[in-house]
């Protein structure tokens, strides 16, 4: 189901189930680029009542509140059930609050020119933070200026900052456990770094072979924590286990232009969705047998995993690590038949995708695995 929302969409992001839910999401948050005015939006996905002949949900996402927003969304990551961390061009990284009594948003803090170029005082310094992630309470950010910081909700200071850890763009960091992280760059390197150490100096690089291909998105299977997806400038899709060696383990051709981004299914990671500027969206399927689909009811926030037996054998939690995952059996299905201005954002709890593109739409997907 579709939404026109006259402004270009540059993130989605669901808000992450209590731990013990058993219904698919119902909010979701976005933010905007490239507008006058950009805004931080949060969307009901629209009446459940309402079920058509076939049994698909009617009814569009409503919107319950915005907030104006200073510069493009660079990124946006819920920290909570009611806090969405948000990086912006400026270089600032916001906490909104959603208030859900009275369907409000608000500042809830603010680290100013996070992320800097020349120094933090000057009015032009700013940096776009391009990345954040979170861990409640911890927020990590990396910027344009290859900086780290590591903040703390409700804290003024940065707990830490890796001044020049990078000196190409950092353009995206995920946790691997809750002391180490790992980023991507505008050179096609990925870091690891240890939060514990002291020293400023990644404890690992992995690198694209050869041609230097700006990543763009990385994401980490859920389970297998040496697991990591990243995508990049030309659209490849690449598969690392970062127990072993310094290269991918699978480079799988995927879109025709930049991939924005890459998510793993957080609780069914044998299925990983991706994105790209060429107006595209692809689920890749590794699970062995298609038959057996397992229920995609029963998970709640990000970090618990149900498994139902078919999908705990081993050649599933290999499938991305064989060395020609498409030999053995992979499905890709481009989820947007049409295809339009990029697609920018993705997100997936459940059984539901939200998406946002250029085309200043949202949309959603309640049904992904009927």
């Amino acid at each position: 189901c579709a939404k026109f929302v006259s402004q270009k969409i540059s993130k989605t992001r669901w808000r992450p189930l209590p731990a013990a839910a058993l219904q698919p999401p119902d909010l979701f948050a976005t933010g905007s680029w490239d507008n006058e005015d950009n805004r931080i939006s949060i969307w009901s996905v629209g009446e459940l009542g309402n079920v058509g002949l076939g049994g698909e949900y009617q009814g569009e996402p409503q919107l319950l509140c915005d907030i104006r927003h200073n510069g493009d969304v660079m990124d946006m990551q819920f920290l909570d059930q009611e806090r969405i961390v948000v990086a912006s061009s400026t270089g600032t990284v916001t906490v909104f609050r959603h208030h859900q009594n009275n369907q409000t948003l608000s500042a809830n803090q603010r680290w100013e020119k996070a992320h800097y170029h020349v120094d933090q005082n000057t009015s032009c310094g700013g940096a776009a933070c391009t990345g954040v992630i979170c861990n409640n309470p911890e927020i990590v950010t990396v910027g344009e200026d290859g900086r780290i910081n590591l903040f703390r909700a409700d804290q003024k200071d940065a707990v830490r900052t890796i001044d020049n850890a990078d000196s190409s763009t950092l353009h995206a960091v995920t946790f691997l456990r809750t002391t180490e992280i790992l980023t991507v760059n505008s050179i096609g390197q990925l870091k690891i770094w240890d939060l514990r150490q002291q020293r400023n100096e990644p404890s690992q690089i992995l690198s694209l072979t050869g041609d230097r291909v700006p990543l763009h998105c990385v994401d980490r299977h859920p389970n297998q924590q040496h697991i990591v997806a990243t995508g990049g400038q030309d659209g490849m899709l690449s598969i690392w286990d970062i127990r072993q060696g310094t290269m991918p383990v699978s480079l799988l051709n995927a879109h025709e232009a930049e991939m924005w981004e890459v998510h793993f299914h957080p609780s069914n990671p044998d299925h990983l969705f991706t994105c790209s500027e060429d107006g595209s969206l692809w689920h890749w399927d590794t699970s062995t047998d298609i038959s057996e689909k397992p229920s995609f009811l029963h998970q709640g926030g990000r970090s618990t995993t149900y498994f139902s037996h078919s999908t705990i054998n081993q050649s599933v939690v290999s499938a991305w690590l064989s060395n020609d995952p498409t030999k053995d059996r992979m499905e890709i299905t481009n989820l947007i038949p049409n295809q339009t201005l990029s697609v920018n954002s993705l997100d997936i709890l459940g059984p539901c995708l939200v998406y946002g593109t250029d085309a200043e739409a949202i949309y959603v997907n309640r049904q992904l695995f009927a």
